[in-house]
């Protein structure tokens, strides 16, 4: 069964898709740059607070779904240059204590709102 996943301390979504879905014991968790979810503020002051914001969003909707970074399967970091890669690396990483998911990240030519980095990630029971 199909189940929309929607908390109130991630942003609302910007175009026509969810937070995230859940499919059974997995959790599809849409793209997430760092709109606050309380004002709606883009905060991109510099890439570690833009890649803060993202994980805390990520953590609102995994909570939401009775789920941590424990659950992660699979992220993707889509970055609009890679050389943003060690400082998004770092953030990224304080959020994981061991067996890290799988991952790929890239260099993109645009993200939304402007972004620097939007990551996604898939999560299981």
């Amino acid at each position: 069964m199909k189940e929309i996943i929607t908390t109130k301390f991630a942003p609302a979504p910007i175009g026509p898709y969810n937070q995230a879905v859940k499919f059974g014991n997995v959790l599809f968790i849409s793209g997430q740059i760092a709109l606050n979810p309380e004002s709606g503020d883009f905060e991109n002051e510099n890439i570690q607070a833009e890649t803060f914001r993202v994980m805390e969003n990520l953590r609102a909707i995994l909570a939401e779904a009775g789920m941590d970074f424990s659950n992660i399967l699979k992220t993707t970091i889509f970055l609009k240059t890679m050389n943003d890669f060690a400082a998004v690396n770092e953030i990224y990483a304080s959020y994981f204590t061991a067996d890290f998911p799988a991952r790929e990240t890239v260099a993109v030519a645009g993200l939304p709102k402007n972004a620097n980095v939007e990551i996604s990630m898939v999560a299981a029971r």
